[in-house]
């Protein structure tokens, strides 16, 4: 795990203390929590990204037998 300070208003550090708290884990599970459930749909996308990408790759065919050993000598010009 890293470690990170986070400043907070006096009200958020009260409510966040009081959820910690009310549900029996530490201020730190608190935040873990709420960070995960805020970045969920980021993660979310990165995922389907990746799917895609996966799923492309190999779709195509460009024609050229060893275009994969020689892909400089046909995509940069000298």
């Amino acid at each position: 795990m890293v470690r990170t300070i986070v400043q907070l208003p006096e009200e958020q550090a009260a409510a966040l203390e009081r959820a910690a708290r009310r549900r029996g884990v530490s201020r730190a599970a608190v935040v873990r929590e709420a960070l995960a459930e805020l970045l969920r749909p980021e993660v979310a996308e990165e995922d389907e990204a990746l799917k895609r990408a996966l799923a492309a790759a190999g779709c195509f065919n460009s024609g050229i037998p060893d275009f994969a050993e020689r892909h400089d000598d046909y995509t940069f010009e000298p």
